[in-house]
């Protein structure tokens, strides 16, 4: 069975941060380092990614809200990407009433876990790292620890000349889509 199609809308509003209670049974945890993270994100970008929420509490941004919180408390106001100052006290929240508690406590967790699933691809990581800091780009503003991106960086670079064509040559393949990796021979 297909539903009819409905116009669709979108409305983010600005609630005060007080009214928004976090889930008791939050089971992701954010340590005062990871805060300070999105504070220092939130001073560079401003708030870029609104608060899911319904009439019961926060779904998801529970980690933004206390980042929230805490530049409030130091006397900091908030403000989108372009530059508009967000109303004093208050964070973007689209909100999600009409789930079910069942779909509620089910994308709290879910939210998490699907960002934790993704992999990085080294090769591209490595390169937008490396032309983000020839920018002048702090790259402690990514969330990698120093000693990550020492590591990352020590794994050497792609080559910038390849070998000549060779029919003896095994070239591995990965798709750059689903990562499927395999090797060959010309003409195997």
């Amino acid at each position: 069975m297909t539903r009819e199609a409905k116009p669709a809308s979108l409305t983010v509003e600005f609630r005060a941060i007080g009214e928004l209670v976090p889930y008791a049974n939050n089971a992701r945890t954010h340590t005062p380092a990871q805060i300070a993270q999105i504070k220092a994100l939130m001073i560079e970008y401003g708030w870029t990614n609104p608060v899911l929420a319904d009439t019961t509490g926060i779904i998801a941004g529970h980690g933004r809200v206390l980042a929230a919180q805490a530049l409030y408390a130091e006397g900091k106001g908030l403000r989108l990407p372009g530059g508009l100052d967000l109303p004093l006290g208050t964070v973007p929240v689209l909100d999600c009433t009409g789930w079910s508690d069942a779909q509620r406590r089910a994308y709290i967790i879910a939210d998490n876990k699907s960002a934790l699933n993704a992999e990085w691809d080294a090769y591209f990581l490595q390169a937008e790292l490396k032309d983000l800091e020839a920018l002048g780009i702090d790259l402690a503003l990514t969330g990698f620890e120093p000693g990550e991106i020492e590591a990352l960086f020590a794994t050497g670079s792609p080559p910038d000349a390849f070998q000549e064509f060779d029919e003896q040559i095994t070239t591995h393949y990965r798709c750059p889509k689903c990562h499927f990796e395999w090797s060959g021979k010309p003409h195997e």
